[in-house]
Parts: structure tokens; C-alpha cells; sequence
């Protein structure tokens, strides 16, 4: 496979956990990391949720991070 430098940090800071409000997945990680583990408070922080999918598409990713997170799959 052809490395092409995209580090996990990267790709974190590129992809959308909320689309409609462009929240990336890295700023939602540092916020589970400073003690976030419900998604209403990563709502409360980034507006995550508000958008035109009312949280449809964007919960069920937070939420699984959160998770993952306690898990310890990634830190």
C-alpha cells in the first residue's frame, strides 16, 4: 500500500463527525479526552446535533466515540 502521510492526526482533523455543521472528529475527540462522555455535552460544546439532520447522522458517530474512547481503543 502506497503511504500517502495522512497520519491518524490528520484524518481526524478532516473528517466530519457533523456534517451540517462541520464539526470535525479530532475537535470532538479533544473533548471527550478534556472529560465529555455523553453526547449532550459534546452538543453543548460544538452545536453538534442542530443541524438539518437533527443529530441523525452525527449521534450515533459521538456516541461510538465516546465508547471507543472508553474502551481505550484509541487515546
Amino acid at each position: 500500500m502506497e503511504d500517502n502521510g495522512l497520519t491518524p492526526e490528520i484524518l481526524d482533523k478532516l473528517t466530519k463527525t457533523c456534517l451540517c455543521k462541520q464539526i470535525p472528529r479530532s475537535k470532538v475527540k479533544a473533548l471527550i479526552r478534556k472529560g465529555a462522555r455523553t453526547f449532550a455535552e459534546i452538543h453543548e460544546a460544538t452545536g453538534a446535533g442542530t443541524g438539518a439532520c437533527g443529530g441523525t447522522r452525527c449521534i450515533p458517530k459521538v456516541e461510538q466515540l465516546i465508547e471507543d474512547y472508553e474502551e481505550g481503543l484509541w487515546e
